[in-house]
């Protein structure tokens, strides 16, 4: 029985802790760089793992294995910010064979690295797992699956369209931006 106001939604306590859990990152007094922080990924931005042992470190091409998993990073800017002061700027990057990418998921990508918003186009939830099956991204609330290989793709599960996807390029061994998002961030708006 649906009462006034209750939400039947599985994601919501899912979406509270990982709120909680990033907006730690962003405790603190007002900063000139709040602005920058906050600011989608911008041409020429590096980027940087969100978790694990190399937390903060710039992520280089060796970084990534071929064949995934993907990667949970916040892009940083030239002059060293970290955009972290939006769930919209998390990006999942993964390494393929660049023969085995999509002419289009190719013209994006830099030898084979791919980059995508995190966050899901159903209901914004974090596309965080793998399907290792599947060699796909998996949303962790309700179950969508994006084909990471052909433009992020919706191979299965509620979102509406496939994930927004970040032009990249190689600087020095590391993964650069070369372009912005294909499309709008986030989930289905009502």
């Amino acid at each position: 029985m649906r009462t006034r106001g209750y939400r039947d939604d599985t994601c919501y306590g899912r979406r509270a802790v990982l709120g909680l859990a990033l907006a730690t990152l962003a405790v603190g007094p007002a900063r000139p760089d709040d602005d920058a922080a906050k600011a989608p990924p911008q041409p020429n931005d590096r980027f940087v793992f969100l978790t694990g042992p190399k937390k903060g470190e710039v992520v280089s091409l060796d970084s990534l294995v071929v064949g995934g998993p993907q990667l949970q990073v916040f892009p940083v800017s030239p002059e060293g910010t970290v955009r972290n002061e939006t769930l919209l700027n998390l990006v999942i990057l993964t390494r393929f064979d660049p023969a085995e990418l999509s002419e289009e998921t190719r013209s994006r990508a830099a030898e084979g690295v791919v980059a995508y918003s995190a966050v899901c186009t159903h209901q914004a939830c974090p596309v965080n797992m793998w399907s290792k099956d599947r060699n796909a991204f998996v949303c962790s609330c309700h179950g969508s699956v994006f084909d990471p290989k052909n433009g992020a793709e919706v191979i299965g599960g509620p979102a509406p369209r496939p994930l927004p996807s970040l032009g990249l390029k190689l600087a020095d061994g590391v993964v650069t931006v070369a372009a912005q998002f294909s499309s709008r961030v986030g989930g289905t708006l009502k």
